[in-house]
């Protein structure tokens, strides 16, 4: 009996009992394992896999982290971790496990994604659009260097009772409600930060996480009014790590690219955000400075 083509396998939900399949899956393909990533996307999310038919874990995984849940559904679904093994690529895998997620888990559902210049081609085919780019920065944040630009805001960690302040925020500034993702930041990550109106009114200015990623601490999300206030949620989180720091910056924002080059952060990469069935990502990029994770937006 001739076994199935790879395309033909099933395609199933990832629970997160999947986590160490997806880590292994990430390796396979050069990518960091990025264990405890993966244990928040399936957490917060729901991860598609296929089975590889030779028993060694996955053949293709992503992850799918809707927001905004209405009567008709999510307002707005991302898209992320879109791997295929190594000895299962070039096979059409990636673009059935897309095809599937795309058109019929999420049909009518606006979609984003950040995609990378190798996948970039495939999402134009499935209809994606580039509508913004982003800038990925890695280093050790350096204390010296140019002066950032005089805030208005205090920076200091954040208490439980700033979570409803926070989930306002979060959605006037993201669009979208996603209080499924950022009620878990508190456990996920090693730090997060609010910005207050230096006035004293209380008035939130923005917030800010640094979560762990293997030998890193990943700058997201980060929400602020302005430069200023960004800068110093940074500086802050900086202070509160020996680890280097990486982050995703909307290239829009060139005052604060600069000024993370000049403290000593370098580019890694450029990824093209991606929208399908929607103009543009709802919400005020002008206050968006980083996402959570590029995986989940």
């Amino acid at each position: 009996m001739t076994p199935p083509h790879i395309t033909d396998l099933p395609i199933r939900a990832l629970a997160v009992d999947d986590l160490h399949r997806c880590a292994d899956l990430s390796e396979d393909r050069g990518w960091l394992r990025e264990d405890h990533k993966w244990g928040l996307l399936l957490a917060a999310g729901t991860g598609y896999g296929v089975d590889a038919p030779d028993g060694r874990g996955l053949a293709a995984a992503c992850i799918v982290t809707r927001y905004g849940h209405t009567g008709a559904g999510p307002e707005l679904a991302a898209i992320g971790m879109v791997l295929v093994a190594d000895r299962y690529a070039r096979q059409g895998l990636g673009r059935r496990l897309m095809t599937h997620v795309c058109d019929e888990v999420l049909e009518g559902v606006p979609l984003t994604l950040h995609a990378t210049p190798y996948g970039r081609p495939l999402y134009e085919e499935l209809g994606f659009k580039t509508t913004g780019r982003a800038e990925m920065l890695k280093g050790i944040f350096r204390p010296e260097g140019t002066p950032g630009a005089p805030g208005a805001s205090r920076v200091r960690p954040a208490t439980a009772s700033d979570l409803p302040r926070i989930l306002r925020l979060d959605a006037e500034v993201f669009g979208t409600d996603r209080t499924h993702m950022i009620t878990r930041l508190p456990a996920f990550a090693d730090q997060l930060l609010v910005a207050e109106d230096s006035s004293g009114d209380g008035t939130l200015t923005g917030y800010a996480a640094a979560w762990p990623n293997m030998d890193t601490h990943v700058i997201g999300p980060l929400i602020a009014q302005d430069t200023g206030t960004a800068q110093s949620l940074v500086t802050a989180l900086a202070t509160g790590t020996d680890r280097a720091l990486r982050t995703d910056v909307d290239v829009r924002h060139e005052e604060l690219l600069a000024w993370l080059k000049d403290r000593g952060l370098a580019s890694v990469a450029f990824n093209a955000v991606m929208t399908r069935d929607i103009p543009e990502l709802p919400g005020d990029w002008s206050r968006r400075w980083a996402p959570l994770t590029v995986a989940a937006g």
